[in-house]
């Protein structure tokens, strides 16, 4: 069973008192907690946030949170309860352990929280996530982008009422069907940047005005006289003409099916749109991974360490604060068996303190490296200008600094398959400092690690077939059993052929063709 306790008010308690003692806890000791850390994180830290709605669940509820991807609503599917028997069998047998809270993006901003935390626990994860994650979701600017946590709920509650309905008039096989292709199309079904919004028609009689007075403004008649471009030629009326109609080329590739797709269904195509939706909400959250964690590592770390100095967190209490963050915080070595890339807390909190360091204490160093933020003296605002304005990758090109680089013992190799050994491409100076963040950086943009696949071309006055290209980054082309499967799905959905070519950017070879044909039986 959920209990749900909803916070907009603070009633902080006075300083010098104990929040609690002992590791036992009660709905009254989550309120004093709540209020203590309210009333650091807004007159200390300068956090705003939506208001807090936090929920004690049990073991079994976290795992589900887990198979439905972490969402209070969401529609039924076979691979959701495939991965809740999997995490439990793992869970039970004590080869994983589980996540002390889960956030919501949403408003109010929802918090689950695991009723076998003790108390000292449940400050933590209220601390991080009511406060840290809940002011990142608030401010980032992808989330005030591309989500809407007023709206999230609603529409997540309307999608799982809308496919149960299509499954109870179609039947579980058919809408299983759909949801099986879109899921395997998810991650080619968000838009990577802002659409052109339509102006109205008072906007767009301004433009026009606009631009006849810039043609006269700049209007020569001796430009009439100039012979045409050598070699131009004008390109096939009638496929501008449908590329144009179709949005071609097209990234969105769930968007491009819910709109074109010539034999789907009406039910079919707001099943799509409903998940490429939920793909397209959870899409910040993948390019903010470790700003998100080191937001919130950092908040909880300052609203603990601020309880304790007020005498609100006993020494007990604050000693197992501690072993749970160095915990958190942990980046194993390269060469150490547990290694398993960079930890975004590890590297999220540390360049979140090196800034506060640079801001407060900068080194010349630091001067050279970061002239508008070094000694300005005010670190919750610099750190509040950085959580609400970047995201990882531009984050780590932009504050990743010389020092935190030598801390962190970064080195930068490359491995060429067609060299006998590898070699090393930066070392600690400027120019390899310099490098090295930008290859680091790069390693976090999902735009330089998602496969770059468009829809191209369709004829749909001949045999209709559906062609796309990968831009093959490097000649790495994509694994060819996982593509095959992925493009019979989006042959069911387009119900015609379909064909990948993938296609080397600089010189244009098509490198592998993938082929599928759609099955009629979905349809």
């Amino acid at each position: 069973m959920v209990t749900s306790l909803n916070r907009t008010k603070s009633a902080a308690p006075p300083a010098g008192e104990l929040l609690f003692s002992g590791n036992d806890w009660d709905f009254h000791t989550i309120r004093r907690i709540h209020d203590a850390c309210e009333a650091v994180a807004g007159p200390e830290l300068g956090l705003s946030w939506y208001p807090n709605q936090i929920e004690i669940i049990t073991a079994e509820q976290m795992l589900d949170a887990y198979a439905s991807i972490g969402m209070p609503l969401f529609y039924k599917h076979w691979s959701f309860g495939k991965h809740f028997a999997q995490q439990e069998a793992s869970y039970r047998r004590g080869l994983m352990g589980l996540a002390y809270e889960i956030v919501i993006n949403s408003d109010p901003c929802i918090s689950y929280v695991m009723e076998e935390n003790t108390a000292t626990m449940q400050t933590l994860v209220i601390a991080h996530a009511a406060f840290g994650h809940n002011h990142f979701f608030k401010n980032n600017y992808l989330f005030k982008q591309w989500t809407d946590a007023e709206g999230i709920l609603d529409y997540l509650d309307f999608a799982k009422g809308y496919i149960s309905r299509c499954e109870e008039r179609y039947g579980h096989g058919a809408v299983e069907q759909v949801l099986d292709a879109a899921h395997a199309l998810m991650s080619q079904g968000v838009h990577r940047y802002p659409r052109k919004k339509r102006p109205d028609l008072a906007s767009e009689q301004r433009r026009e005005r606009e631009r006849e007075e810039h043609g006269e403004q700049i209007y020569n008649d001796l430009w009439r006289t100039l012979p045409a471009k050598a070699g131009a030629a004008k390109g096939d009326p009638a496929l501008e003409r449908r590329k144009a109609l179709l949005e071609l080329p097209q990234e969105n590739i769930l968007y491009f099916l819910e709109k074109v797709a010539p034999r789907l269904r009406p039910w079919q195509r707001e099943i799509l749109r409903i998940v490429r939706l939920v793909a397209q909400y959870f899409y910040p959250q993948r390019q903010t991974k470790v700003m998100n964690e080191g937001c919130a590592t950092y908040c909880h770390y300052r609203i603990m360490n601020a309880l304790s100095q007020k005498g609100q967190l006993s020494e007990a209490a604050y000693l197992e604060f501690l072993t749970s963050h160095t915990n958190v915080i942990r980046q194993p070595n390269f060469d150490d068996r547990s290694f398993g890339g960079h930890n975004p807390y590890a590297l999220g909190f540390a360049m979140m303190q090196d800034i506060a360091r640079i801001v407060e204490q900068p080194t010349q160093e630091d001067r050279e490296w970061f002239p508008d933020i070094a000694g300005t003296g005010d670190a919750m605002s610099v750190l509040r200008d950085c959580w609400e304005n970047y995201r990882d990758e531009s984050f780590i090109a932009q504050f990743l600094s010389p020092k935190l680089m030598r801390d962190m013992r970064l080195f930068h190799v490359t491995d060429d398959p067609d060299e006998p050994e590898m070699r090393v491409e930066a070392i600690h100076d400027e120019r390899g400092y310099r490098k090295m963040r930008r290859s680091f950086a790069r390693q976090y943009d999902v735009a330089w690690l998602d496969p770059d696949i468009e829809v191209v071309d369709v004829d749909l006055e001949g045999d209709r077939k559906l062609i796309l290209h990968h831009k093959a980054l490097n000649r790495i082309t994509l694994q060819k059993e996982d593509a095959r499967r992925v493009l019979q799905h989006l042959a069911d959905l387009w119900g015609y052929d379909a064909v990948l070519k993938e296609v080397d950017p600089a010189s244009g070879a098509v490198l592998v063709e993938h082929a599928a044909s759609a099955r009629p039986i979905f349809f």
